[in-house]
Formats: C-alpha cells, structure tokens, sequence
C-alpha cells in the first residue's frame, strides 16, 4: 500500500471511531438540579423510559397540585427546557470536533497531451500539520465551552422551577382572590338591595342609593376582572408546566396560598452564599478560561493559520511517474495576525468585566430580595394579627349594635365589606411573600431570575379601601 493511500485509509478508520455522548454532559446537569432544588428532570429521546415519564406526569395532574408537583411537572415536560438539553449536545460535539486533525486534501489533474502522446496525470494529498499542534489548546478551549454549556443549562432548569413555583402561588392567590371577590359581590348586592328598600320606605336619600349602586357595579367589574386573571395565570401555569388539551383543564389546586413559614433562610452570608452557589458567575469564569485560551490559540494561527505537508505523485505524457513530498506555506506578508489578537484580547476583557459586573448584580439581587422578603411578611403579619382581628371585632360589635337597632343594616354590611376587604389585602400581602420567598430562594440555588418581582406594588395595593366614605 502507498503511504498517500495509507494516510487515507487511517483518516477513515479514525473519523470512523469517534463518538458523541451527550449523556455524560446530563449527568451532571441533573445532580446540581437535584442537589439545589429537591427535583429531578429527564432528557426525553425517544427511548422506552419517555412513557414512563409521561405517566408519572400523568399520576401527578390527576391528584390536587402542590407547588412541588407543579415545578416537578414542568421539569418534566416543558419542551422549552428539553430543547436547551441539546445544547449540552452541540457542545459535546464541539469538543469532540476540537480533538479532530482537519480532514486531508486530496487534489488530482489530468492532462491531455495535444501531440498525441499519452495522458499526464498528477496527484496530491496533504495534511494540515500544524493543526496537530493547536489541537490541545482548541480541546482545553471547548472543554471550558461545555463545562459553561452545562452551567447555563443548569440555570435555565432552576430558573423554570423557580417561574413554574412563582406561577403556581400566582394562580393560588388569583384563585383565592376570586373567592373574595365574590364575597364582596355579594355584599354589595345586599347593602344595595337594602338601601333600596330604605329609599322606597323614604329613609334613605337618592344619593345613598346610588353611591350603594356604584359600589355594587364595580364590585361586579371587579370580580369579571378576578375571573379574568384566574384565567390568565392558569394559562401561564400551563404553558411551563408543558400541557395542552384536556390535561390543561383538568388539574386543581389547593384554594388557599399556604399561610407565613415560622423561619426564614439566615441573613447570615447570605450574599456569600448566593455568590458561591452561582451558575452564571460559574459559567461566566468559564467564559474567562475559554476567551484567555482563545487569545493564546490567535496568536500562532494568525502568523501560520495552516501548513500542509503530504506527498505529490506525477505520471508526464511518456508515462514516466515521479513521486516526491509536497509542502504548503502561506507567508504571512499582509495579515500577521494582528486583527485577530486584537479581537481576541477585546473579548477577553468583555469576558472579565462581564463577570466582574455578574458578581455586583448578584449580591444586590440577593439584598433586594432579602429587603423585600422581610416588608413582605412584616405586612403580612401585621394583616394577620392587627388588622385582621381588628375588623373582626368592629363586624362583631356592629352586630352587636345592629340587634340593638342602634345601626341600621348599611352599617352592618359595609362593616362585613371592610372585613373582606382587609382579607383581599391579606391575600396579596401573602402572595407578595412568597413571590419574594421564591426569588431568594433561586438567587441561593444559583439562579438569577431575568428581573426583580416587584412586591412594593403588591404591598401597596394591599390597603382595602371600600369607598363607602366611612359609613
């Protein structure tokens, strides 16, 4: 065998042994999810197990939905998430392609001999050498790559548990808020339909009748509002838990948001913590590695991008063959690499400040979170032990006055309103609670959530204002 064809015939046999195994680079993704969020999430390719995964989802919807059951759905089936898995693919991929000697070149020219004679012929094949030379360099550069691969994805699935918690305690809170709604729907009704009975009597003014009237007509926009956002965030709730058709509508939930844990996380290190437990600082470092390595690979390959070496077999007209090495060189006379250093440097440091700017946003998440956590249960509290028994005691004692016909019935009602009311306020004291609890929750799992929850607008709409001007 010549030694061209030999060359030939190992690049073969070798491209013919190597293989992708995407499931190495899961493995890991699926510990750090179960190490940090309790949950376990599965890599749906085709395989006999996919049915069994698809009926414990099943067994799942069919009991009442906790929040724990709602992110461990979604991990499950969101499709969005199952697509990010193939990027733990495409980087393994990478990597084993770094490894790789660049295919040879085979290169072949005939040529006709006009005098009549015989047929030239001459053959070339090459191999870029100095690639062998940048292989380690290339597969350190996109082993850094794949490590922030499985990072990123990593993130992305905490980051859907998170979404998919928050989402389960919005609709649970739009559920709950719907009850009151129309609670207060119906008392309107009967404060409106008292007052106009007194009107009809002569012992209430027109104006009462009407402001009774107002309240009754909003109270019932305020409920189609409710219903409204029932549906929406049920609709967001499905759309990360992955579900369509019938499976959409056939789950139910708790009525009630759960009531304030007795502790919360140790304001302690709690910025140290979120920072350690960080993928995307993680992720970025490795991003760091990979740019500092890839400027260290643009320095030979701009002055020598590639250089071949093989062998070149000739046959003239006469049919005489002559057989010699063959050697490729680019000279680096216009372009000796400077745009390509200067490119790689840039990144590089983009690379640092980019971390750099990552560390700051994490730790002022994690004190943002911590300061709304803490205004979310101080008000919370407030509601359930001031406010709350507050207004109980004023429907009591008004009751108390009403049987002794010391107030008439609007009083009585618009107290019972303003009780509602400051259980509607309670509602969204708890939900902003445990939108914040959530959101800490992902900075120390190692998620930053894409935005800060905005719990001041939760906390001051939380005042229940019944618009009866004191009555």
């Amino acid at each position: 065998m010549t030694r061209p064809l030999l060359v030939t015939t190992l690049s073969v046999f070798v491209g013919g042994c190597v293989s992708v195994a995407p499931r190495a680079s899961f493995e890991p993704v699926q510990r750090t999810v179960a190490e940090r969020t309790g949950q376990r999430v599965y890599w749906d390719q085709g395989t006999d197990a996919d049915a069994a995964v698809a009926k414990s989802v099943e067994a799942m919807l069919q009991r009442e939905l906790t929040a724990d059951a709602a992110v461990q759905v979604a991990l499950l089936n969101n499709r969005r998430v199952q697509a990010a898995y193939e990027d733990l693919a495409v980087a393994q991929a990478d990597l084993v392609a770094a490894g790789l000697l660049r295919n040879p070149v085979f290169d072949a020219q005939v040529r006709f001999s006009t005098a009549g004679g015989g047929t030239g012929v001459e053959m070339t094949l090459v191999q870029d050498f100095i690639d062998l030379l940048y292989i380690p360099l290339r597969k350190r550069t996109s082993a850094a790559s794949l490590e922030a691969a499985k990072l990123r994805v990593a993130g992305e699935v905490i980051g859907l548990a998170g979404e998919a918690r928050a989402a389960f305690c919005t609709f649970q809170a739009s559920s709950q808020m719907l009850d009151v709604r129309r609670q207060i729907v119906q008392a309107t009704e009967a404060s409106y339909e008292v007052a106009r009975r007194l009107r009809e009597a002569g012992n209430t003014s027109e104006l009462d009748l009407l402001n009774e009237q107002a309240l009754y007509e909003q109270s019932k926009l305020e409920l189609r509002a409710a219903e409204a956002d029932v549906a929406r965030d049920r609709e967001r709730l499905n759309r990360l838990m992955g579900l369509w058709g019938p499976a959409s509508a056939s789950w139910t939930v708790a009525a009630r948001l759960p009531d304030l844990p007795p502790d919360e996380p140790p304001a302690e290190g709690l910025e140290r913590r979120a920072v350690e437990q960080s993928l995307e600082l993680a992720a970025a470092h490795h991003r760091v590695e990979e740019a500092a390595r890839a400027l260290g690979l643009s320095t030979p390959q701009g002055l020598l991008p590639e250089a071949q070496l093989g062998a070149s077999a000739e046959r003239d007209v006469s049919g005489g063959w002559a057989v010699g090495p063959a050697f490729t060189l680019p000279i680096p006379l216009f372009n000796q690499g400077q745009p390509a250093r200067a490119a790689a440097g840039a990144e590089l440091r983009r690379t640092r400040q980019q971390y750099a700017a990552l560390a700051v946003d994490v730790r002022s998440r994690t004190r943002a979170a911590r300061d709304a956590l803490a205004a979310a249960r101080e008000q919370a509290e407030y509601y359930r032990t001031v406010v709350l028994p507050l207004r109980g005691r004023i429907l009591e004692q008004t009751q108390l006055f009403y049987n002794a016909m010391q107030v008439g019935p609007t009083q009585l009602l618009a107290a019972k309103q303003q009780q509602i009311d400051a259980g509607a306020a309670y509602v969204r004291a708890l939900r902003a609670y445990w939108l914040a609890r959530t959101q800490l929750d992902q900075l120390l799992a190692g998620h930053m959530p894409a935005s800060d929850i905005d719990t001041n607008s939760e906390l001051s709409s939380s005042t229940p204002a019944s618009g009866r001007g004191g009555k």
